[in-house]
């Protein structure tokens, strides 16, 4: 959701000012691997836990009579992850299921935080005399190249893991130099599947991503509408933040979902043979 700008700002700077992180070190890019953003990780691990209390609660709080509306939703919630991690991955999934579940609520969790209010951390810690200290902050963790490469990276391992687990590593090894075009090009094989896996990767941060930067994007361009000094400006403000609220519901949820998909898509990868 938006509010309107400071009107000390210009459109671009008021746009800069909001895609600034609070991190060890300035940034100016988009992405920057050698700083630590603190506001990614403090969002992350607050949804992580946010999300953790909730599914704490609601397994509290089952009865196996008619269950309440918190506790209908998390079941549905609960039996849509398993149906797709049955049909995905064959073999144990203990792990998996739990896994992609927590995956789901993570995500959908952090990808919510990007309908608070866009000026509402710049004005509460100019209230409180914080304004000097944090100069940048951003909420949506998701929103952060970084954020979504470091859980990506968290999937590369559990594909990698899983490989070894299931084919054992002479066999993991073996399909590396062996799949998909035989031994005698081995070089090629190995090549194709280090960048096989970089892909997925890579691919995997950058569509999230790239999805919730837009939405960010989208709610500062329709707050600095909100900021011009006319009815209509208010107006168009007000309609299209209500509109491109509404229609980002379904991208926070769609995104949450296609990554949980694509995280049990690798990982069901990882337990068959090529």
């Amino acid at each position: 959701m938006t509010v309107a700008p400071s009107e000390a700002l210009t459109p671009s700077e008021y746009i800069q000012h909001h895609l600034g992180h609070f991190s060890t070190a300035h940034q100016s890019k988009i992405v920057d691997f050698s700083i630590i953003n603190m506001d990614t990780i403090f969002w992350s691990v607050f949804a992580g836990a946010l999300g953790c209390l909730l599914m704490y609660l609601a397994a509290r709080k089952a009865t196996a009579g008619v269950p309440g509306r918190f506790q209908a939703f998390v079941e549905m919630v609960v039996e849509m992850v398993d149906d797709q991690a049955k049909g995905i991955v064959h073999g144990d999934r203990s792990f998996i299921a739990p896994l992609a579940l927590t995956v789901f609520i993570w995500v959908a969790l952090m990808n919510s935080l990007d309908f608070l209010p866009v000026d509402m951390f710049s004005t509460l810690f100019k209230w409180v005399g914080l304004d000097g200290v944090i100069s940048h902050h951003r909420v949506v963790p998701t929103a952060d190249l970084n954020g979504t490469m470091g859980i990506a990276l968290g999937v590369l391992v559990l594909m990698l893991y899983y490989s070894f687990k299931i084919k054992g590593i002479g066999g993991f090894l073996h399909e590396l130099v062996a799949a998909p075009f035989g031994i005698w090009l081995a070089p090629a094989n190995l090549l194709l599947n280090v960048i096989e896996f970089a892909a997925k990767t890579v691919s995997l941060a950058m569509r999230l991503f790239g999805n919730m930067y837009a939405g960010e994007l989208l709610f500062l361009l329709i707050a600095l509408l909100g900021s011009t000094a006319t009815a209509f400006g208010f107006v168009g403000h007000v309609i299209a933040g209500s509109i491109w609220a509404i229609f980002h519901i379904l991208i926070v949820l769609l995104q949450a979902f296609i990554f949980m998909m694509l995280t049990l898509v690798y990982i069901g990868q990882a337990h068959e043979a090529h």
